[in-house]
């Protein structure tokens, strides 16, 4: 049997970056915890919480990506495709996944902002 999983089954309709956003302040904070710790296992849990929450940075992305934003948005906003897989990639194994350096993590946080940005203006 497979399992299939969406957003929504209307849809709702209800989209917001900021869940995103406090996805990505959890994983800057649990960077920030595991710099200023000498426990092994505090490290070890941080890392594997970091890890969890960049992938929820990715997923919500995702669904603006793919299900929110529309053709129209697109070719308002040309810059909007690259922002989302800069963002997806700062939150992937190569960026905040596979790293606890925070300015990666400030990074990912800029692009959610400046994905924010347009998406509140696409809002008006």
């Amino acid at each position: 049997m497979l399992n299939v999983y969406a957003h929504c089954d209307l849809p709702c309709g209800v989209y917001d970056p900021a869940q995103a956003k406090i996805e990505a302040l959890s994983v800057k904070a649990c960077m920030e915890k595991y710099a200023a710790s000498n426990d092994s296992d505090f490290k070890s849990r941080a890392v594997s919480i970091k890890e969890a929450r960049s992938n929820l940075v990715k997923e919500h992305l995702w669904v603006l990506w793919t299900d929110y934003f529309k053709p129209n948005h697109f070719e308002a906003y040309p810059q909007l495709h690259g922002l989302f897989n800069e963002a997806t990639k700062l939150a992937g194994a190569a960026g905040t996944k596979g790293t606890t350096d925070v300015a990666v993590a400030e990074k990912l946080i800029s692009k959610i902002d400046e994905i924010a940005e347009i998406f509140w203006a696409t809002k008006k």
